[in-house]
């Protein structure tokens, strides 16, 4: 993901998908479902795909950062 195009985090990934800004939302497959579960249900509602290949570790590589993630949201260039 290029990192103008996205955003890495619960909170800025939950706002993006609030605000109607988020493209695609990566939820890691190891991550706390208490942290992922609502984040998983907004975008269900708001109709944005979700995807869960990625371990937190493999997600934060994906997305740059040098430590896991465990959620990420490709943003609407």
């Amino acid at each position: 993901m290029e990192p103008e195009k996205r955003v890495v985090g619960v909170k800025q990934s939950r706002k993006a998908v609030r605000e109607g800004r988020a493209r695609r939302v990566y939820l890691a497959s190891d991550a706390d479902p208490a942290l992922t579960g609502p984040i998983a249900a907004e975008c269900a509602a708001a109709g944005i795909p979700v995807e869960t290949g990625k371990t937190m570790a493999q997600l934060g590589r994906a997305c740059g950062i040098a430590v896991g993630a465990s959620v990420a949201a490709e943003l609407i260039s």
